[in-house]
């Protein structure tokens, strides 16, 4: 049974949100009365950042950070600055951490910010600003106890640097543990800039061990060549699986004998895109989605496997390194091709938060670890998270999607139901 959404999340990415809560919500037997308090963000903020641009006009910014459930902890989650970016897309990916932590075994709830801007038309003067008016506007919301925002699209190292530095100058010291994905020298992880793609491959490759498909001239698709799918791309091809086709926003190419990532990887530092490299031929984003492959990587935005296109993708494993790839509709299609083993976005992509997690605990502590320590860490708690996600699913006889929903929304449920309900 489904609640209505309050307008202020009406969006189609948080319907999808709560339609994937609601089925699991159903075949977990959660009480009604509870559901909307599953569901539902605790704390949303939305702010008006007005930032003076190099040519002394002012633009207003949106901002927006949603914290979803705070029974276990603080919350975690990270920042996007990308065109259109709304408070009800903040509020989806919001719940979705909410699960991945859970279903990990952080001690987070799920939190996501963001910004409507579009990073590429501004200059670094212009992001330093906007990204220190947002931090300030937050203050009161966020801290190493409340909220601990992280980089996601559009946003990196030094965005997290200058987030940092703001909430320190207010605090009158130096708060590392305020953010995660900072750069080493300011109290990051070893490890976290690659943690995401790195988790993806490991994931990859376990799910070719459970299929059988060895990794020597296996083949990969990637859609979306930024921070994840790119070091998942060059990952997958040290274990020697053939990256036959890339994307990102602009477009994507296709080469059938293996595309030659270290040469792409500098054409993308001095173009800032795919497009353009003389190495594979040029194709769509929507072709590239139909590309017989054996692993097939969305790690771009949400909702682009469709119930257009679901019954079209050609590949044996889908490896979500998006958050919501996959829209509701399409996962009934893809339930019905059991050819395809599906690693949903909420374990697949749980590598980033995993070493958020690690970098936290070190800045809190003072003291750090070196790279092996905190990439075996993350293996073992990815390992660990794949294997009861898998016994789930055959146990239950339930899709991959539904098992790892199922695990972290009952062990949500549970929380809330343990600490009780505030006269």
């Amino acid at each position: 049974m489904s609640s209505m959404i309050p307008p202020v999340y009406d969006t189609p990415v948080f319907r999808m949100a709560c339609q994937q809560f609601d089925l699991v919500a159903d075949f977990l037997d959660i009480p009604v009365n509870a559901r909307d308090r599953l569901k539902l963000p605790k704390r949303s903020v939305s702010v008006a950042m007005p930032v003076r641009r190099d040519d002394g006009s002012t633009t207003v910014f949106m901002g927006y950070r949603v914290q979803h459930h705070l029974t276990l902890g603080p919350t975690k989650g990270g920042v996007r600055f990308h065109p259109e970016v709304t408070l009800g897309e903040v509020a989806a990916l919001a719940m979705w951490m909410s699960w991945k932590c859970a279903l990990t075994g952080l001690p987070y709830g799920g939190a996501k910010g963001g910004v409507t801007c579009n990073p590429r038309e501004l200059s670094t003067g212009e992001l330093e600003r906007v990204t220190r008016r947002y931090t300030q506007e937050l203050i009161p919301f966020i801290g190493p106890q409340i909220d601990i925002p992280a980089p996601d699209m559009g946003t990196n190292e030094q965005t997290m640097a200058w987030m940092m530095d703001t909430y320190s100058l207010q605090s009158g010291h130096c708060v590392p543990a305020v953010v995660t994905g900072k750069p080493v020298s300011l109290g990051g992880s070893l490890g976290r800039r690659e943690a995401t793609g790195r988790g993806v491959a490991y994931l990859v490759s376990r799910a070719m061990d459970t299929i059988g498909i060895p990794a020597n001239g296996a083949t990969a698709v990637v859609q979306g060549y930024g921070n994840v799918g790119s070091i998942a791309a060059s990952t997958m091809a040290r274990q020697g699986i053939k990256i036959i086709a890339v994307s990102d926003a602009v477009g994507g190419l296709y080469n059938a004998k293996g595309i030659d990532l270290a040469k792409l990887d500098e054409h993308v530092a001095k173009t800032k895109s795919v497009v353009g490299f003389d190495g594979g031929e040029a194709i769509t984003n929507e072709q590239l989605l139909l590309t017989p492959c054996d692993i097939l990587v969305p790690a771009a935005l949400e909702r682009q496997i469709t119930v257009e296109n679901a019954s079209k993708i050609q590949c044996r494993i889908l490896a979500e390194g998006a958050n919501g790839p996959t829209t509701p509709e399409a996962d009934a299609i893809i339930a019905q091709r059991p050819e395809i083993f599906v690693i949903p976005d909420i374990l697949c992509n749980a590598g980033g938060v995993i070493v958020s997690y690690f970098e936290w605990v070190q800045d809190l502590q003072s003291f750090f670890w070196d790279e092996g320590e905190v990439m075996s860490k993350l293996y073992r708690i990815l390992e660990q998270s794949f294997m009861q996600t898998v016994n789930f699913a055959k146990k239950r006889k339930v899709s991959m999607r539904f098992a790892a929903l199922s695990l972290g929304i009952q062990r949500v449920h549970e929380a809330k139901t343990i600490r009780g309900l505030f006269p």
